[in-house]
Parts: C-alpha cells; structure tokens; sequence
C-alpha cells in the first residue's frame, strides 16, 4: 500500500496525478497556513493544474478554496499573485464560481492596468476577465474600466493586445456595453491597428469589434436617445472618415480570411 502523500509533496512538479477531495483539502491548508512564498507558488501552481477539470472546479468551491485562492492575488510577489490568477482563471470556467470569483474582478482590473507594462500578471488578469466577461452577468463590473483598457492594448506588445482584444470582444458583444465603449476615450493611434501590415490575430479581433459594435448599434431601441459623445470617443474615432478609409484599403488584403471579413464590413459603412 502506498503511503499518503504529505501536503507539500503534493505540490512537488513530478507529483502528475490529479488530486482528489482529501488531497485538495490538504493543498488549500498548506495554502493558508504557510508563509513560505516557494511552496505557496507550488501550492497554487498545483491547484490551479487541479483546477482545469471540471469535478476539481466543484470541489475546490465546497472546500472553500476559491477565497484562499483570491486572497494571494494581493500578494507582493508579482509571480505568486500570477499563479494565483492562472488558478482563479480555471476555477472561473465553473459558473457556479463566478459568483465567488467576481469579488475580486475590481483588484485584478487595478493590478492590471498599475502593473509593469507585458508582464505575467497583464496577461493573467486579462485572461481571468475574458472567462469572467463569457456571458453578461459581470460584464458591468468593467464599466469604469474600458478607456484603460484600450491605453493597455495600445502600449503592449502583441500578446499584450491579443488578449486585451479578447476581453474587448466579449464586451463589445452585449448591446448593454455599447454606450460605455463608445464613450470610451481612446487615443486616435487605435486606428493604425487597421492597417494591412498588422498581425492577422489583431487586425481580424479589431475588425471584428468594430463590427460587433455597428451590430450592436442597429439593434432596435438601442440607444434611442443619442447620448452626446465627446471628441477623443471610440464613437468618434469608429465613425470617423480615416477609419472608413482604412477599413476600405483592407478589400485588397493578402489573407484571404481577412478579405472575407472585409467584404461583411464594408456594406455597413
């Protein structure tokens, strides 16, 4: 028979078994209880493994593991507050745990947008926010939010904008979030990411939102009453002549995904 594992050898990287009920438990005490931030980075890189099976999702909430988790995203360490998110990211799949999860939604948007430009933790909170923005429910907690997250996406790097578009997207899909991105100060450099050179996992995200927001515009009674959008808006930049211009010069593009997007768009200006 073989002996039980202790709780940190659950957390040893050669340790590939998922982890049942009673190891989980075991997991989250050590989570709690230690202030060593080599096995609390292991405890959650475990956990959060652990966590992209659906059973795990459910059990981690009942053992009341979703605030032990969440409390490490104020973490100081940069790389344990990551983790941290990459676990909240799995167990977010759960909807039962968006209930539990959204409290921590404002954190994460203030760690993302105070935090080093690329890092770990700008890609980790954004994808968190992606899950958590899947479906309508907590789409309003990022209202405050969308004129930082457009300065985001326009001073990171690729992977950077890539996952920032994501979020974007999943916004720009509810007509209840139109106004709010519309209202969105943003500064007129958004349109340089409609030009044909930009990678094609950008241009055909920023295409798309563009025409989830034209989309969301036509829906009837939406937006009756025009609110009044000041210059320096998404409204003003979207609606403007430079980004029909560029949105035209796309028809001759070389990819031919990108072209058929084109040919959807273009009818609507």
């Amino acid at each position: 028979m073989r002996p039980s594992k202790s709780a940190e050898d659950l957390t040893d990287g050669s340790y590939d078994n998922v982890l049942n009920a009673a190891q989980l438990q075991k997991l989250l005490y050590l989570l709690e209880s230690t202030e060593d931030p080599v096995i609390i980075e292991r405890a959650l890189i475990t956990l959060g493994n652990n966590a992209a099976f659906s059973v795990n999702q459910a059990i981690i909430r009942e053992l009341g593991g979703i605030p032990i988790v969440g409390n490490k995203i104020n973490h100081s360490n940069q790389s344990i507050k990551e983790k941290a998110l990459n676990a909240l990211n799995n167990l977010s799949v759960n909807v039962e745990n968006q209930i539990k999860i959204k409290i921590y939604i404002n954190q994460v948007c203030e760690d993302v947008f105070s935090g080093p430009l690329n890092s770990a933790v700008q890609l980790a909170g954004p994808r968190l926010l992606t899950n958590m923005t899947v479906t309508n429910d907590h789409q309003h907690m990022l209202h405050s939010y969308i004129t930082d997250l457009f300065q985001v996406l326009l001073t990171g790097n690729g992977n950077t904008k890539v996952q920032v578009l994501k979020l974007l997207l999943n916004l720009s899909e509810n007509p209840a979030m139109t106004e709010g991105l519309l209202h969105a100060q943003v500064d007129s450099s958004f349109l340089s990411l409609y030009d044909s050179h930009v990678a094609k996992e950008i241009l055909l995200r920023v295409l798309t939102l563009f025409q989830n927001i034209n989309n969301c515009l036509k829906i009837e009674g939406h937006l009756a009453v025009q609110p009044t959008f000041t210059e320096g808006s998404l409204f003003f930049l979207l609606h403007g002549e430079e980004c029909a211009q560029k949105i035209k010069a796309l028809v001759n593009h070389h990819d031919a995904e990108v072209k058929e997007k084109i040919l959807t768009i273009i009818p609507k200006i």
